[in-house]
């Protein structure tokens, strides 16, 4: 299956509109969105961007219904009450009842979650490791892959909080046994790269994140991975 990877939105709702033309062309066969929908550099009186911003991610999930959903650290930040950067005050009431309002939206709960998996692929914000499968529980480490899932999608917020949970953990600058990394291919988003690029069984995807100035870090291109083989090409958008 040719899976399009949707990275960190931050704010940017014309992202939805190039992943559509992505599938409208019939380049990929459905969509995983990695997340971090709300907050960007100053934009915290911006309310009804934060709206605006939702709407086109729900109307998104609407059009395309098999889509998976992977929380960001921005978004669980609103409704777990840990502040983050970029969090805004003004907007926090917007963000809770999109949040939920995006999940009613899904087929199932289940597709809105921590970590995703289809087939030989997992998605998740940051990425998991074997670290954090062990401090889950010793026993994770031999189970099947979709126990090892659920434990990471059930897990307290006080385990996820932490620099090396699937949700904030950044196999880019900070050297960690990635979990059955020859087995299994993560692709992942929240750490802002120049260009997409694989490394220890991770695909890096945050290419769309910003300086404080506006200007954009990275290239602009998303990636349609194959299921089964872990093999991804660049979509330019």
């Amino acid at each position: 299956m040719k899976v399009l990877v949707i990275p960190d939105i931050h704010l940017k709702t014309w992202i939805f509109d190039r992943a559509e033309d992505i599938i409208k062309r019939g380049e990929a066969d459905r969509a995983v969105c990695l997340m971090d929908i709300p907050d960007d550099w100053d934009m915290q009186f911006q309310v009804e961007l934060y709206r605006e911003t939702f709407d086109r991610a729900i109307a998104f999930s609407k059009d395309y219904p098999d889509t998976l959903w992977c929380y960001g650290n921005h978004d669980v930040s609103y409704p777990w009450g840990r502040l983050e950067t970029g969090y805004s005050p003004y907007a926090e009431s917007t963000v809770m009842s999109k949040l939920e309002e995006l999940e009613q939206s899904l087929q199932d709960s289940s597709q809105l979650a921590i970590m995703q998996r289809i087939d030989n692929v997992l998605f998740s914000h940051g990425g998991l490791s074997t670290e954090f499968v062990r401090k889950l529980g010793k026993d994770l480490l031999d189970a099947d892959i979709d126990d090892v899932i659920a434990a990471a999608n059930e897990a307290s917020q006080d385990y996820l909080w932490t620099d090396g949970s699937p949700l904030w953990l950044r196999p880019q600058y900070m050297k960690r046994q990635i979990f059955r990394k020859d087995t299994y291919t993560q692709v992942v988003g929240h750490t802002p790269v120049e260009k997409i690029y694989e490394k220890d069984g991770i695909i890096s995807t945050d290419v769309f994140s910003t300086y404080n100035d506006g200007t954009q870090i990275g290239e602009s291109a998303m990636i349609v991975v194959d299921s089964e083989s872990g093999e991804y090409v660049k979509v330019e958008v």
